[in-house]
């Protein structure tokens, strides 16, 4: 079973991080949702990233607020893909988060999604771990297919409402 790792750098992140669980468990994925901070914990959050490997995990998600630092501090210390989602913060509205997650230096990369975009940090894990796990491609491609029928039955009700 594939397996992603959910770190969020306070417990008040968890919000954020919901959807790309549900989505995850939705898929069929086993998820391990941790809080580690990169400030308050650096060890922690080393060791974790250092054994997630070892722990079976493939994708890492990281969701941080304000300087952000959790996504990187976890890409320096793994080769796994990281997915970092910057959380909206109260004082600059999370671009402090987003500059912090997309400014990585060369050669420690760490996908970002957007502001609070936990549901798109989850489907994001879920096209990685499709290179590998069939079975999540073609749930994804249904889910797009289901996506894509929303829309058309939305556009079918409006035109009717306006016509």
């Amino acid at each position: 079973m594939p397996k992603v790792a959910v770190v969020m750098g306070s417990k008040s992140d968890a919000d954020v991080c919901l959807p790309a669980i549900k989505v995850l468990r939705k898929f069929g994925v086993e998820v391990a949702a941790r809080v580690i901070s990169a400030h308050r914990t650096p060890e922690q959050a080393r060791e974790f990233a250092l054994s997630a490997v070892d722990n079976g995990f493939e994708v890492i998600i990281a969701a941080a607020g304000k300087a952000a630092h959790l996504a990187g501090v976890v890409a320096a210390h793994t080769t796994l893909p990281v997915i970092g989602i910057p959380v909206k913060s109260s004082t600059l509205d999370g671009l402090d988060s987003l500059l912090s997650m997309v400014q990585m230096p060369s050669g420690v990369p760490v996908a970002c999604v957007g502001i609070n975009g936990g549901e798109n940090a989850g489907l994001l894990a879920l096209q990685i771990l499709s290179l590998k796990y069939p079975e999540i491609m073609k749930k994804l491609i249904n889910h797009r297919e289901a996506m894509a029928a929303q829309v058309a039955e939305d556009d079918a009700d409006l035109q009717k409402e306006f016509s």
